[in-house]
């Protein structure tokens, strides 16, 4: 199987969601902002930005849980962009922070400016609700009827509309017209800034790595319009949920609450809603990261009445004809195994006989003997490391929260290097036989406490964290890319 161009050669990249990228407004996005960090990769020597999933996301800002599998945030819109275009005059006075709701309503402005002027852009946008219409038309309804019912899933809808019937559905999609034409053309500006800035990654020899969560939201376009591929009953209640058993991050597991496949549907199928899916996560990024890949294999069955994921059982999944169809369709298919958990002989041979890369955690290394296989001694070149990932603490706040032997042992393995925690740990990763490593942008800045983007289990305070331009040491970009040289990466 063919070597897709991430991993052809020893390549570092940082992993840095849009959200973190700094800026006045409440949070980051995809505008000037992301194209200095991308002159900041260059800078560096770096090849590689790793993100977290682009999707629109639900109150709780998860980007693992998204109304959607093809659309993109319109939350990450760049409102300058908008403006760049002749679309917008302005979206707020000077000094004035832009939050979510004020840029909704800058870009509901910028459409009607759009329909006004019709532009160059005009014909792109008739094309690309077009070409996206497998999607985008059942995701721009779904949106506009549950805003119309003030953001309740779906599940809670009028029987006629959470049953989609046809002639309900009819009247819905000429009442809510403009809302739904609104939709379509914020998505049709995010993957238009989005390809934009894609472009840029690459004219500055940087891929973009995008991750892609195995499960679907209960609450998304695609479980409402295609139920048949779910484990939905009549009235839309999830019979089985995802999640996974007792591990390293939850005594109780977590119990996600995805519904599951029918897998036996979309075998008969041919995979279609996955060859679809992953048709449009390959448009958006050069390579991605399957989350919780062992859900090819077997996936953790939770009764949905269970209020944890302790009581649950292992069933097995077609992932072997499933990652065949793919192939076929995608030659190379440049993706990656989150591969970490409980993990059997039968994943892992899944994994090898499609040449997928598996992670490797350098926080996960130190506990137990030599023969941990997260220590860099144990590293193939066909995989990726990481010093820790977003679901992790920063590498100098779990190093801090280590006890002084388990300290020592860090050390110890580590050369007792005179340098500062985390710098020891990224040379590690750095040097580790693995084609790419990954480094968090938090361990990059020798972040300790409080600078966590994720603590798995938990639903307060996550996806939050952003940084600032005056975090930059000096002479930073040129230690990274003399430690890059060195390594040969």
């Amino acid at each position: 199987m063919t070597t897709y161009q991430a991993l052809d050669k020893r390549r570092a990249g940082i992993l840095l969601h849009p959200t973190s990228l700094p800026g006045s407004n409440d949070h980051g996005d995809i505008g000037h902002e992301a194209y200095r960090f991308i002159e900041f990769l260059h800078s560096a020597g770096i090849g590689v930005w790793q993100m977290l999933p682009l999707g629109p996301t639900h109150e709780d800002g998860s980007p693992y849980q998204c109304l959607s599998v093809h659309a993109g945030n319109p939350l990450l819109i760049s409102m300058d962009w908008l403006i760049d275009r002749g679309w917008l005059d302005s979206c707020a006075a000077p000094d004035t922070k832009i939050n979510d709701p004020l840029r909704l309503e800058c870009i509901d402005k910028a459409f009607n400016n759009f329909l006004t002027i019709k532009d160059n852009y005009y014909h792109r946008y008739l094309d690309f609700i077009e070409r996206e219409s497998y999607w985008l038309s059942d995701y721009s309804l779904f949106i506009a009827i549950r805003i119309q019912q003030n953001n309740a899933g779906w599940m809670h809808w009028p029987d006629e509309l959470r049953e989609r019937d046809g002639k309900a559905l009819q009247r819905a999609r000429v009442s809510l017209k403009k809302d739904i034409d609104r939709i379509q053309f914020e998505q049709f500006v995010f993957f238009q800034q989005w390809l934009e800035l894609k472009q840029y990654a690459h004219k500055h020899n940087i891929q973009v790595f995008g991750d892609m969560p195995i499960f679907v939201a209960h609450d998304s376009a695609e479980v409402w319009a295609h139920r048949e591929y779910f484990s939905i009953d009549n009235h839309g209640r999830a019979i089985s949920v995802a999640g996974v058993p007792p591990d390293y991050f939850s005594a109780t597991g977590q119990r996600w609450g995805n519904p599951l496949y029918d897998w036996e549907r979309m075998q008969d199928d041919g995979f279609t809603w996955w060859i679809n899916r992953m048709h449009t996560q390959l448009e958006l990024f050069d390579l991605v990261r399957i989350d919780h890949f062992r859900g090819f294999e077997s996936y953790w069955e939770i009764p949905a009445n269970e209020v944890t994921a302790i009581n649950g059982q292992w069933i097995r999944a077609p992932g072997r004809e499933l990652l065949e169809k793919l192939h076929e369709r995608f030659n190379p298919l440049p993706i990656i195994a989150e591969d970490l958990g409980i993990i059997t002989h039968e994943v892992d041979e899944l994994r090898k006989a499609f040449n997928i890369p598996g992670m490797k955690i350098l926080q996960f290394a130190f506990s137990g003997d030599a023969s941990n296989p997260y220590l860099p001694h144990h590293h193939e070149e066909n995989c990726v490391v990481y010093t820790g990932t977003h679901d992790n603490d920063t590498s100098l706040a779990w190093f801090d929260s280590l006890n002084d032997d388990e300290q020592h042992k860090v050390k110890e393995y580590l050369g007792n290097s005179r340098d500062s925690m985390p710098w020891p740990l990224i040379r590690s990763a750095l040097s580790s036989v693995a084609r790419l490593c990954i480094i968090p942008m938090q361990d990059i800045l020798s972040l300790a406490d409080g600078h966590r983007m994720n603590t798995p289990g938990t639903q307060e305070g996550n996806w939050q964290w952003r940084f600032s331009w005056e975090q930059l040491p000096v002479g930073l970009a040129q230690k990274l890319r003399d430690m890059l040289a060195l390594y040969q990466r």
